[in-house]
């Protein structure tokens, strides 16, 4: 299990960007699988984007050339750069960490660790 602590979401217009954060409590970027899912109200929990331990990276079609993730393995900190975000973007953001080693997917039981989620709201 890794805790992992999301930050970085707000409020923000259409058109407009936001940095989320996710530092994890021990190191995992070496051997586990990384990722975002957001709930919007009334919705499942969806696959965002992950990167796994090579650094190899998958998107949902919705975000691609828009968000864009990473890690500074020297910090375990995970991020999601969102740009040019549009109100179908509204939801709870989740941070996740691979449930096994060397293992990535877009399911959310490719995933063992869960951070609290934050909110990420853009107003039309």
């Amino acid at each position: 299990q890794v805790h992992l602590v999301e930050s970085g979401g707000g409020l923000v217009q259409a058109g407009g960007s936001l940095r989320l954060s996710c530092v994890a409590s021990r190191r995992t970027f070496n051997d586990l699988a990384m990722g975002w899912f957001r709930q919007a109200p009334g919705k499942e929990r969806d696959f965002v984007a992950s990167i796994n331990w090579s650094g190899a990276t998958d998107y949902t079609d919705s975000v691609k050339g828009r968000f864009t993730i990473s890690r500074d393995s020297t910090k375990n900190t995970l991020y999601l750069q969102m740009n040019s975000l549009k109100p179908e973007d509204t939801a709870v953001y989740y941070c996740a960490a691979g449930r096994f080693a060397y293992r990535s997917g877009r399911r959310e039981a490719d995933f063992g660790s869960w951070g609290q989620g934050t909110q990420v709201t853009v107003s039309s």
